[in-house]
């Protein structure tokens, strides 16, 4: 089993005519069963053509309705991608996965106040993955974004990550020590995203062929705190915990992540305390994730 995607999921692609989403979208062709699941892309302008055997369409609505479409993944450049979002969210699409990095933090607002309000309306709740995410993978199934395929192998072992390099470090280490991937999930570092790693971690505690995860998070915002608090009250699986930015200065705007540490709570000191408290294993060194959990299994 898997959290979110598996070999059912029929994927439409936004962004599917630029230089980036054919290349990527040839690579989660190529891997597993990408072949059945990547059904349609979407151009108004290029309604009628296809690439690499995948109908291009006029809308995402028109994807859902002619290819059973129920997942997206957004490659739109960052002035359209939120309006990308949106069109997904209004073809009522189960999860939109949005890969584009530099999305204005207005445009998000706006976007997640939309989602917001259609769901207070009664309307379907749809999930998003991103911004700036590196999206998500069940090994030998399905991928859907920009990791590298070849690194995940099938197992038991929950990857949930806001950097989108340390999610493939976590993920090598475990491979390499002979522990599989039941599902990797990028969650991206923008200020304004969609599932947060408290989404995440309820996903894997809720599914039956993840035994143990590894939660990675970032210094700046709340997030990780929640995540450690609902899982010390709720999860029933070990979990090894890593925050990135031990060295970084407090009041200091980092990186492309856009965390600004107020040097409070949100420093990676704060949060390790705080994963600790609440029953995690940490460290403060990415090269022994996979060392760890494997002594807790």
């Amino acid at each position: 089993m898997s959290i979110f995607i598996n070999k059912d999921t029929r994927v439409v692609t936004q962004g599917i005519t630029g230089k980036t989403g054919q290349f990527h979208t040839k690579g989660c062709q190529a891997y597993a069963n990408g072949k059945a699941c990547f059904v349609a892309g979407v151009n108004p302008k290029k309604a009628g053509e296809s690439f690499e055997g995948i109908p291009i369409l006029a809308s995402v609505k028109d994807a859902k309705a002619q290819h059973g479409a129920n997942v997206s993944v957004i490659y739109v450049p960052p002035a359209g991608a939120a309006d990308a979002i949106w069109e997904a969210v209004e073809a009522d699409l189960d999860l939109v996965i949005c890969i584009t990095e530099g999305i204005p933090v207005k445009d998000m607002l706006m976007v997640r106040n939309k989602m917001r309000a259609k769901e207070l309306a009664g309307g379907k709740k749809t999930l998003l993955l991103g911004p700036n995410c590196p999206g998500l993978i069940t090994p030998e199934e399905i991928k859907i974004g920009i990791m590298p395929g070849h690194i995940h192998r099938k197992g038991r072992i929950g990857v949930v990550s806001r950097s989108g390099t340390l999610t493939y470090e976590a993920v090598a280490q475990l491979t390499e020590i002979g522990l599989g991937q039941s599902s990797a999930v990028g969650i991206g570092g923008d200020p304004i995203n969609g599932l947060k790693h408290i989404d995440v971690m309820q996903a894997f505690n809720d599914d039956p062929d993840t035994d143990a995860v590894i939660m990675i998070g970032e210094i700046g915002g709340p997030d990780e705190a929640e995540a450690a608090r609902w899982c010390k009250a709720n999860m029933k699986k070990p979990i090894v915990g890593f925050i990135a930015g031990v060295t970084a200065p407090a009041g200091k705007r980092m990186g492309h992540a856009g965390a600004l540490i107020s040097g409070g709570a949100d420093t990676a000191d704060a949060k390790l305390a705080i994963m600790e408290e609440c029953g995690f294993t940490i460290t403060r060194n990415p090269s022994e994730m996979g060392r760890l959990l494997k002594g807790l299994l």
